[in-house]
């Protein structure tokens, strides 16, 4: 669906023009997966899909929400954010209240959005309604914040109004994210560097499993309080405040302190995973991209069974397509437990890589999956 288009249902469902739109992308991850809320490293991009926001001032304090995608509409008032909704507007109130809280005025909208990413595929489709919410209050209640505090607002309401427990990166990549270019993000300082995707020849395929997920009430926070518990263990000989502190050297030697066995399991992913994006950093900079697929074939590994977060499904498309031809690396990316896997290949062999990989997951499954030949676009931005 085009600009033209939704500008088309706008006014078919509030009986006026919009005024403005914005957009904000989906991400993918590199490399990195549960390093963000472990003070580690990622290697995220902005993907060219996304979310759009179509809206219109109204006189009275009501905001109207619709969306092409959501069957429900819902009308909203600052009471309905005290009700803490469960139903998709708590994505974009979850925005509104952090900028109300600040003293801006955030009523008087009819607002329409539309998104592209699959839902529940781990592309960041909540993390990309909330950015584009944020990066349209910023312009129409002119409260000038940079993109970094609304990575920052962003997060928090995810955090505290739906209550993921999810670390920064994925608001940081949807509203940083530069065309052709990953993020090197270190997600403890929110230092940061664009790294230029140097992969002529390759293609980045996103394989999406098409299994029903729900972050929010999956193992995700179980996965985050298992991390604190090893920090807490690790803090009584070594002080730490995240895993990702450590090096593969400094874990052998102050590993032992914790003492659940899968808590261990589960730092051990943590720090190992950080060194494989220092080292996927390096590869890319030089442009070996052999061992940067290596480090992702590593990456699934250490998700598949010292983290435990990937799926039968996951596992299936990952690891069938490590032997395919032309495939240097793959990977789940995202939260896990479904969600998508992320497949550098050769350029010229992708259309038999979608064909075989259809197959044989169909065979395995049951399930059909989607494939998308990723680029990589702009953070979230203004259109008109």
């Amino acid at each position: 669906m085009n600009i033209q288009e939704l500008n088309e249902r706008f006014q078919e469902i509030y009986g006026h023009k919009a005024e403005h739109a914005f957009f904000a992308p989906g991400r993918v991850n590199l490399i990195g997966e549960h390093t963000d809320y472990n003070g580690g490293l990622v290697l995220p991009c902005a993907l060219s899909f996304g979310t759009y926001l179509l809206i219109a001032p109204r006189e009275d304090k009501l905001n109207r929400f619709s969306s092409v995608n959501m069957e429900s509409s819902y009308v909203a008032d600052a009471e309905t954010l005290k009700n803490n909704p469960k139903s998709w507007i708590k994505y974009p109130l979850g925005v509104m209240k952090e900028f109300e809280q600040k003293g801006f005025d955030v009523w008087g909208y009819d607002l329409l959005y539309y998104g592209n990413i699959p839902n529940g595929a781990g592309l960041s489709s909540s993390a990309s309604i909330e950015i584009v919410t944020a990066v349209m209050l910023n312009e129409l209640t002119t409260a000038n914040l940079d993109m970094v505090e609304l990575v920052k607002i962003s997060q928090k309401a995810e955090n505290e109004y739906v209550g993921m427990n999810c670390g920064i990166m994925d608001q940081f990549a949807v509203g940083m994210g530069k065309t052709d270019h990953a993020i090197a993000l270190d997600c403890a300082t929110l230092d940061y560097q664009y790294l230029p995707l140097n992969i002529k020849g390759y293609k980045l395929v996103i394989t999406n499993t098409n299994k029903t997920r729900g972050l929010a009430d999956s193992k995700y926070n179980e996965r985050r309080q298992q991390c604190d518990d090893a920090i807490s263990d690790i803090s009584a000989v070594h002080e730490i405040d995240f895993l990702c502190q450590m090096n593969e050297k400094d874990f052998e030697k102050y590993g032992t302190q914790i003492k659940n066995p899968v808590n261990f399991q589960r730092a051990k992913h943590a720090v190992s995973e950080n060194q494989r994006v220092i080292k996927s950093i390096d590869a890319l900079k030089t442009g070996d991209l052999v061992t940067f697929g290596k480090l992702m074939n590593e990456s699934h590994r250490s998700l598949k069974e010292d983290y435990e977060v990937t799926c039968k499904e996951l596992d299936t498309l990952a690891e069938e397509s490590q032997k395919s031809a032309g495939v240097l690396g793959s990977r789940m990316t995202g939260g896990g437990f479904g969600g998508c896997t992320v497949t550098l290949i050769e350029e010229d062999k992708v259309d038999e890589f979608i064909e075989k990989i259809s197959k044989i997951y169909k065979e395995k499954t049951g399930l059909e999956a989607s494939f998308y030949v990723a680029d990589i676009g702009d953070g979230a931005h203004k259109i008109y």
